[in-house]
């Protein structure tokens, strides 16, 4: 007859063992801000939250663009996109502030140089030296920080025409650069009044996010002659484009 004791089970058992331990039990979820985590590119979870939805917004537009829709692109879970950013018009203005910031510390900076240059060499300012130190930045910033950067400039486009909040928006982010550019016009064309200034950059404004959203537009017109991708011979006609049509809009 067997023994009614068990034999003792061999290391590979699978079977629960006994502890003199207590069994510790999961502990809840900690609340608070979620541990960031890197992808494959270094970049973190905001970032790539970021990322997604500027390559999304570029595309869709504001309005043809979910939560859920950036979250799948960027890999994560909806509820961190709502955690870092909130709304998606939140999650929008963090977009577009993100290289906002970028262009407009570069053409204010870019300015100022040629300013006090001219002024330390006892030069006056041209209307051409002015505007190639104020549009080459986002020009070049297209031409070589890879897809990311057009991705903004589709954007910009769409924004500075959209009716709903484009106006307000353009406002927050690029106004006080604008300005800074209009001060040194001013100096260069005295006689003009705010109106033909201010209709002047408007005229400008139009021309130079449509030309850096490379809509393909010149290139059906013209057959091929003119590339829309061409934006180092973009930026060098703007520039002549920009200070004929300011002496053009702001004689008296």
């Amino acid at each position: 007859m067997t023994s009614s004791r068990s034999a003792p089970p061999m290391p590979d058992d699978t079977s629960p063992k006994p502890t003199a331990t207590a069994v510790v039990e999961p502990k809840p979820a900690r609340r608070g801000r979620p541990k960031k985590v890197k992808d494959d590119s270094g970049s973190d979870t905001r970032d790539s939250i970021l990322n997604a939805a500027e390559g999304l917004f570029s595309q869709h537009g504001f309005y043809g663009v979910t939560i859920r829709e950036v979250a799948r692109e960027a890999g994560v879970d909806t509820a961190l996109v709502h955690y870092y950013f909130g709304s998606k018009k939140e999650l929008f203005d963090a977009v577009f502030i993100r290289r906002a910031e970028v262009w407009n510390a570069e053409r204010v900076a870019a300015i100022n140089r040629y300013h006090e240059t001219c002024a330390q060499d006892g030069e006056g300012m041209t209307l051409e030296g002015l505007f190639e130190a104020f549009l080459r930045p986002p020009f070049q910033w297209s031409l070589t920080g890879g897809p990311g950067w057009k991705h903004y400039a589709a954007l910009v486009a769409q924004t500075n025409a959209n009716p709903a909040f484009g106006g307000e928006t353009m406002a927050r982010y690029f106004d006080p650069a604008i300005r800074r550019l209009l001060e040194l016009v001013r100096e260069i064309l005295p006689e003009a009044t705010d109106t033909q200034l201010y209709w002047a950059w408007h005229n400008l404004s139009g021309a130079l996010t449509l030309t850096l959203g490379e809509t393909g537009r010149i290139d059906r017109l013209s057959g091929g002659l003119c590339k829309s991708g061409d934006l180092g011979a973009a930026c060098d006609h703007m520039v002549k484009f920009a200070a004929a049509g300011f002496r053009a809009v702001c004689q008296n």
